[in-house]
C-alpha cells in the first residue's frame, strides 16, 4: 500500500504490554503493538496464538489483566465497547453481522440513533451512504435488501457501516475469506482508497501472499506473545511463516496422480436448495487416486452437494452409484457403511459437540459398532484408547481423552475430525472447507493427510472457496455455480483469474452440469 506511513506519521493506536490470563492459560503475554496515520499493519498467527483475543481486548469485550491501550493519544477505558468506537474503531467481521431481511441503509444506520427516535433521517442517512460508497469504490443500492446481495456486496455494507460511523481504525478479519479473485482484488483497490485517505487498518489474514499484497508491517503472534515484527517489503513468504510456526514448514509435494475406477457416481441428480442454491441435474465422478477440487462462491450448491454425498439429504431426481452399484437408500448410516469419510464445512456446529469429551466426539460415528459397543453398553477404555491414539498420531494439542472439545483450537479440533474421518483407510473422502480459518501449519498437515489418502487410492472430493488450495491439491477441478458444475479441468489448466470467472457465472454452460 502507498501510504503516508513514514516515520513521522502520526500514531494512532499504541497497545502497551497487554496480557489477558484464562485460569492457567496466558492468552496475551505482555503484547506491545503500534498503529500509524495511513498504515496498514497485518496480524498472523497461528490458531490459538492470540490474535482474537487481543481484538476482543481492543473492543471491550475483555477486559486486559495488565496493559493499557491508547487511541489518538487518549487512553481506551478498558472493557466499554461503546468507548472503542466513539474513539473512532471499527470491525469488519469474518462472519458478516448483517440483519437479511432489513435494507441495506437499515443495517448501517442500525444503532446510530434512539430506538425510540421517530425520524431516523434516512434521505440524509442514503445521501452519505452514497457518498461513502462513490468515494471509496464500494457501489451498492443503500434500498436492496441483505438477502437480494452476494457476499462480496456484503461485504461493502460492511465497510460502509464502519465507515458511516467515522472509523479511522478499521480492523478486517479474514476479509478475503469467501470472496472471489476479482472481488479480493475490488477490496485491495477499496483499501489502497481508504489508506489514501488517511484511514489506518489492521488486516487479520492467513493468506501470506495477500498480507505481502496489501501490508506495510508484519505483526507475528506465536503462543500468546509477540513472535516477531518485520517490514512487508523486507520479508519473504517463508521467514513469516517460519515466525508463525517456530521452525521449519513442511514442504507438501505432490506428484501426479494415477486415477482407478469410479468410486463414486452422480447422475442426473437434483435435490431442493439447503441453504443456498439447489442442485440442478448434476452429473460427476470421483475415481480412486485422484482428487477432485471443487470451486465456487459461497452459497451456490456446495452444501447441498456435500449434503447429499453424507446421506443427510435426498436427491429428488437422478442416482448415485457407489462402487458401480446403484444405492437404492442414501443415508448417514449407509454412506459410512460404504466406505464415507466426512469432514464437515463447520467443525464447531456439525464437526463436533464442543461439551463432549474428546473420546465421545471421536466414537461419534461408529459407537454402535462392536468395536466400541458390547450388548448395549459402550466400551469407554477402547474409546479413550482410541482418542490416544488418534491425540498421538495426528499431533492434537490435547491434555487427555477426557477433555472437553470446545476447549481446544479450531486447528486441533480439525486434527481430531481427521483422524476420526480417515480411521480405517476410508475409500471415499468429502472434505468440504478442511482447511478453513487454520494456519500455514495446520494446512500443510491436513494437505499431507488428503495427499496420503489419495495415493492410496482413496477418492477424494475437495470442496474449498481458497483457489490456492484447489489449484495445489487438486487433480481435476470442477466449478459449481447456481447448482450446476462446470466442464472438468487439469490443474494448471486454468488460471486463478479464468477460474474465478467460472464462479461468477461468466462461461457457465447454463441448463447442463458435466460429467466429471
Amino acid at each position: 500500500m502507498d501510504a503516508n506511513n513514514g516515520p513521522e506519521a502520526e500514531t494512532v493506536l499504541r497497545l502497551s504490554g497487554i496480557t489477558k490470563r484464562f485460569g492457567p492459560l496466558v492468552a496475551n503475554d505482555a503484547i506491545s503493538l503500534s498503529l500509524k496515520r495511513g498504515e496498514v499493519v497485518a496480524l498472523l498467527g497461528e490458531n490459538g496464538a492470540g490474535k482474537t483475543t487481543l481484538m476482543n481486548i481492543l473492543f471491550g469485550h475483555y477486559t486486559a489483566d495488565e496493559g493499557e491501550i491508547e487511541v489518538f493519544g487518549k487512553t481506551l477505558p478498558p472493557g466499554d465497547p461503546h468507548a472503542a468506537l466513539a474513539a473512532g474503531i471499527g470491525m469488519v467481521h469474518q462472519h458478516f453481522t448483517l440483519a437479511d431481511q432489513m435494507t441495506v441503509l437499515e443495517n448501517i444506520v442500525l444503532g446510530t440513533r434512539p430506538l425510540w427516535s421517530f425520524n431516523l433521517g434516512k434521505s440524509a442517512a442514503r445521501d452519505k451512504i452514497r457518498r461513502l460508497a462513490v468515494d471509496y469504490g464500494l457501489e451498492v443500492d443503500p434500498d436492496r435488501m441483505i438477502t437480494e446481495l452476494s457476499v462480496g456486496e456484503r461485504q461493502r455494507v460492511e465497510i460502509l457501516k464502519a465507515l458511516y460511523r467515522e472509523a479511522r481504525i478499521l480492523i478486517l478479519d479474514e476479509p478475503t475469506a469467501v470472496l472471489t479473485p476479482m472481488e479480493t482484488e475490488a477490496l485491495f483497490a477499496t483499501l489502497a482508497k481508504l489508506v489514501a485517505a488517511g484511514l489506518s487498518v489492521i488486516f487479520i489474514s492467513h493468506k501470506l501472499g495477500e498480507v505481502q499484497a496489501v501490508s506495510d508491517r508484519v505483526v507475528v503472534l506465536r503462543g500468546g506473545k509477540l513472535a516477531g515484527e518485520r517490514k512487508t517489503s523486507e520479508a519473504t513468504r517463508r521467514e513469516l511463516a517460519e515466525l508463525m510456526v517456530g521452525g521449519q514448514l513442511p514442504v507438501n509435494k505432490i506428484g501426479p496422480a494415477s486415477p482407478r475406477n469410479c468410486l463414486f457416481e452422480l447422475k442426473g441428480v437434483s435435490t431442493r436448495s439447503l441453504g443456498g442454491a439447489a442442485l440442478k441435474q448434476i452429473s460427476m465422478q470421483l475415481r480412486g487416486g485422484e482428487i477432485t477440487g471443487l470451486a465456487g462462491i459461497s452459497g451456490n450448491g456446495q452444501a447441498a452437494l456435500a449434503a447429499l454425498i453424507s446421506g443427510t439429504l435426498e436427491s429428488v431426481e437422478g442416482d448415485i452409484l457407489v462402487h458401480g452399484e446403484k444405492a437404492e437408500r442414501w443415508s448417514p448410516g449407509a454412506a459410512l457403511e460404504r466406505g464415507l469419510g466426512r469432514i464437515p464445512e463447520d467443525r464447531h456446529a456439525t464437526g463436533m459437540i464442543g461439551d463432549m469429551s474428546v473420546a465421545e466426539n471421536v466414537i461419534s460415528e461408529a459407537y454402535r459398532s462392536p468395536r466400541f459397543s458390547r450388548f448395549g453398553f459402550l466400551n469407554w477404555k477402547a474409546a479413550a484408547d482410541f482418542a490416544t491414539d488418534i491425540i498421538k498420531a495426528y499431533d492434537v494439542k490435547c491434555p487427555s481423552p477426557d477433555a472437553r472439545v470446545r476447549l481446544l483450537s479450531g486447528g486441533n479440533m480439525q486434527k481430531l475430525i481427521l483422524g476420526r474421518a480417515l480411521d480405517g483407510d476410508p475409500d471415499i473422502i468429502l472434505a468440504s472447507q478442511p482447511t478453513r480459518g487454520l494456519d500455514v501449519g495446520a494446512v500443510a498437515y491436513v494437505h499431507a493427510r488428503l495427499i496420503e489418502a489419495r495415493d492410496r487410492g482413496a477418492a477424494v472430493l475437495l470442496i474449498s472457496e481458497d483457489l490456492d488450495e484447489i489449484q495445489t491439491l487438486s487433480d481435476r477441478i470442477l466449478v459449481i455455480h447456481r447448482g450446476q458444475l462446470s466442464r472438468p479441468s487439469l490443474r494448471g489448466e486454468l488460471s486463478v483469474m479464468q477460474l474465478g470467472e467460472l464462479m461468477a457465472g461468466h462461461g457457465h454452460d447454463e441448463g447442463a452440469s458435466h460429467a466429471a
